[in-house]
């Protein structure tokens, strides 16, 4: 058992900003229309610095985070379910999207008002729900007019010039598409901007996970879901970009100051994938009880985050075209970047085969310097619970301690807090972690 030893802890300082950024992202697109604007939904990883060439009065909606919205919101999450039910759509599909279509249903904003329907519909695929969760949703929404990017091209360890040239061609014609059904002219400096700004807030927030390598960790787990969200709302856009240089700063300025996420870190654990959305009480249960922080997850850092591998062989972020001094002088140029950088992100990885993810996962409590993992059994998300069993094998047979916990990242109803509780404190004795 490690050495009890209390460590100073203050809030936030970009806190406030966090917050006003994501309200300010939600009102946007409500309220694009008064503006004379356009309205886009599309994935949190569909490629949102395309659409900013049609101008900047050009607002997204993506529907996993909101989805998670919808799913901290209890209430409004049984009632978007059942209509989605009513409707004869199955429990088992993604519940993200169930919450979205539920939302729809019930024209219902989860940020108040009717739901505002989209001028297009703007998708990546490469989850087996991606392109049928919007299919659906054009045919809800009155039929608003679809484009999906397949980029399914395997891991990005085994990527050819022949698998990019199929993700660029698309993109191309996703183009030429966004300039027909929008009657806009397409500028490819906005595009450009866009693509640097990806690339930059992208990095960033792979270097502020990257920071919580530090003991006592600067940040945990539940706090990072309010800072990681905001690249997957509006990566491209210029003002996430400067605040994550913002946040970066400021968990470097803690670390120097000896600041730490919680009061006790007897012990650093991290998850796998979503969490249960209406349960995040649950970390703070691991916190206050035995002063066990998660310090983040392959989800957390890899949803967003884009990393590379160091010279000293570890995890850092990647490094950005605008710092090797990389200067983007064309549309084709822009849209290799912007598909060569989003198909090294970790969470897709995983898409092609569970050893990837158990490598990632060793990887992290490796670096991270964690004593276990939690991983969650999510009945909510096929694509990134592919596998899981294979996961908790492999971290087994690594000797890594991990348990189990049964949920669904937005349907509350498939959730037990008793039981889920009853199994973190079997797990916190098996680490030989008193409580507090």
């Amino acid at each position: 058992m490690k050495t009890l030893t209390k460590f100073p802890t203050e809030p936030l300082q970009c806190w406030p900003k966090a917050k006003e950024l994501r309200l300010k992202y939600y009102q946007n697109y409500a309220q694009a229309h008064e503006r004379s604007g356009l309205r886009w939904t599309g994935g949190a990883w569909a490629f949102d610095a395309i659409p900013a060439g049609l101008g900047d009065d050009v607002y997204p909606l993506t529907g996993e985070p909101y989805g998670a919205s919808i799913a901290h919101d209890q209430k409004l999450a049984l009632e978007c379910m059942e209509a989605t039910e009513r409707a004869g759509f199955a429990r088992d599909l993604c519940s993200y999207m169930r919450n979205y279509w539920g939302s729809i249903l019930l024209n219902k904003y989860a940020f108040g008002g009717p739901f505002p329907k989209p001028d297009f519909i703007w998708q990546a695929h490469i989850c087996c729900s991606h392109a049928k969760w919007y299919q659906v949703a054009s045919q809800l929404e009155g039929g608003a007019p679809i484009f999906c990017v397949d980029v399914s091209v395997g891991p990005y360890e085994s990527l050819t010039k022949q698998k990019l040239d199929y993700l660029v061609t698309q993109m191309h014609e996703g183009i030429e598409w966004l300039e027909r059904v929008t009657g806009r002219r397409y500028d490819d400096e906005r595009l450009i901007e866009a693509v640097y700004n990806e690339c930059r807030s992208t990095s960033l927030w792979a270097e502020v996970c990257c920071l919580n390598k530090t003991i006592p960790a600067p940040l945990d787990e539940k706090t990072m879901y309010s800072l990681y969200v905001l690249c997957t709302l509006h990566k491209s856009h210029k003002e996430i970009a400067d605040f994550y240089e913002e946040l970066r700063d400021e968990i470097k300025d803690k670390i120097a100051r000896g600041i730490s996420a919680s009061e006790y870190e007897q012990c650093r654990v991290i998850t796998d994938t979503q969490p249960p959305w209406a349960f995040l009480d649950v970390f703070r249960y691991l916190q206050n009880t035995y002063g066990c922080v998660s310090i983040g997850s392959l989800y957390t850092f890899g949803l967003c985050g884009i990393f590379e591998v160091k010279e000293n062989g570890e995890w850092g972020p990647r490094t950005t075209p605008q710092q090797k001094g990389i200067k983007i002088k064309s549309r084709d140029e822009a849209l290799r970047v912007l598909a060569d950088w989003n198909l090294s992100r970790p969470e897709w990885q995983h898409f092609y085969s569970h050893q990837l993810k158990s490598e990632m996962l060793m990887r992290i409590v490796r670096e991270w310097k964690v004593d276990g993992v939690l991983l969650h059994f999510n009945r909510g998300c096929e694509g990134l619970s592919l596998g899981i069993a294979e996961n908790r094998l492999a971290l087994q047979k690594a000797g890594i301690p991990v348990t189990p916990f049964e949920g669904n990242m937005g349907d509350c109803r498939e959730f037990d807090k008793a039981r889920t509780l009853t199994r973190v404190d079997a797990f916190m004795e098996s680490l030989g972690v008193k409580k507090l």
